[in-house]
């Protein structure tokens, strides 16, 4: 049975790469107002949150139409070179402090938490690049996240391919353009000790338009972002991991989605021979938006043949999701935030990444906030967050801003 589903999602995969289709980047940079001599909130609304002409904008590969000429050139009378006259970089920076109970009660300066290095722009009249570099995440140099290039409307048709790093779940949720501080944490999770989950992986991914659903596909190496193997390969083995999903609005008041993921992983344990893990998930994710409500939520189910690499392995079977309701009053520059995680696995496997015990059967927090917008670049942000399973309660006073 997880054979024949493994094979029926990598040939869906395989199908939606053919099918055109359209898909915006994971973020925007302060870079690009000042290129084209406007405010942020034209795509953030508010801040890093895409507003619908900031996620055309991003489909558009930063242009504002799809036919648009780069602009902000050096002419050098190559007619085969668009040189931009300066490099576009921004930077972001993330500012907390935070109160942690758990019985006792202690407190954290995060100042800085995060220093982001970003760049993007256009590199010909189809081709553009976005990356980042982590200059400083959480205490160390985190190294290149997103960093890919881009080309839009293939033979002339809505079909877009996106090669380099990226995040498997951008074409649902986008992790990097969220409010809270507390992450949609059913993408980072790991089970056992395969390295696949729903971040950021190398490979291609071809986004499209057909009769209004937008498809994607894509094939990732399925270990991560992590160093270079053996033989100065990047993957760590020769099998590739596939990916697919489609959405599409069935009222202008609700979107709903499905994806689907399929891969093996090869491993071992201690003296043991060689096993292969077999992957896949299934999901869906939705939109609802209710006056100035807007409701998110994504449910994924994951199954690993052998997520230890043991022979004597029991497959292990999770459930997980995340639900969201943002709250933001039109003209209004305050906003509010619930945000549910849950996590199930019927064995405890669960890693999600977040500084918690790896050895988890169940992950489960609530968390609420509160934010303001300073200025059109800088918000101000409260939240809490409570682990229901570790009876944790996490306090956050933040600011974030980019210039």
């Amino acid at each position: 049975m997880i054979r024949a589903r493994t094979t029926l999602l990598g040939m869906l995969s395989v199908v939606l790469l053919l099918v055109p289709s359209r898909l915006g980047a994971d973020t925007e940079i302060p870079a690009f107002a000042r290129k084209y001599r406007v405010s942020c909130n034209m795509c953030h609304a508010p801040v890093p949150r895409l507003t619908a002409f900031g996620n055309t904008f991003a489909a558009n590969g930063f242009r504002f139409g799809s036919e648009e000429q780069p602009r902000d050139t050096i002419y050098t009378g190559d007619e085969l070179l668009d040189l931009p006259s300066t490099l576009p970089l921004a930077m972001r920076m993330d500012i907390y402090a935070q109160a942690i109970t758990n019985g006792d009660v202690g407190t954290d300066w995060q100042t800085p938490y995060n220093i982001k290095l970003m760049s993007g722009g256009t590199l010909s009249k189809k081709l553009s690049y976005y990356l980042y570099f982590f200059l400083f995440e959480r205490g160390k140099i985190g190294g290149l996240e997103d960093a890919y290039v881009q080309y839009n409307n293939i033979a002339g048709q809505p079909v877009d391919v996106m090669v380099g790093q990226f995040q498997v779940s951008d074409p649902m949720f986008k992790r990097e353009l969220r409010l809270s501080f507390h992450d949609y944490v059913i993408y980072r999770t790991e089970v056992g000790l395969q390295p696949a989950d729903l971040t950021y992986d190398r490979g291609i991914m071809v986004p499209a338009n057909v009769a209004g659903l937008t498809l994607t596909g894509g094939i990732v190496n399925g270990n991560g972002k992590g160093e270079v193997q053996e033989d100065l390969k990047l993957d760590n083995n020769y099998s590739k991991n596939f990916f697919g999903h489609v959405t599409g609005n069935l009222a202008a008041w609700f979107r709903l989605g499905a994806m689907g993921y399929t891969g093996r992983e090869n491993g071992a344990v201690a003296d043991g021979p060689e096993v292969t893990n077999q992957l896949w998930m299934l999901g869906a994710d939705a939109t609802f938006t209710v006056g100035t409500f807007e409701i998110n939520a994504q449910y994924i189910h994951r199954e690993d043949s052998y997520p230890t690499f043991s022979p004597t392995d029991e497959v292990a079977k999770t459930d997980g999701g995340f639900a969201e309701v943002i709250w933001q009053p039109r003209e209004s520059r305050w906003y509010a935030l619930a945000l549910y995680n849950r996590i199930d696995c019927n064995q405890p496997l669960l890693n999600v990444r977040l500084g918690v015990p790896t050895e988890l059967e169940r992950y489960q927090t609530v968390t609420g906030g509160l934010g303001w917008i300073w200025h059109r670049n800088i918000r101000v942000m409260g939240e809490v967050s409570w682990d229901l399973e570790r009876e944790v309660v996490r306090w956050t006073l933040g600011l974030v801003t980019a210039f």
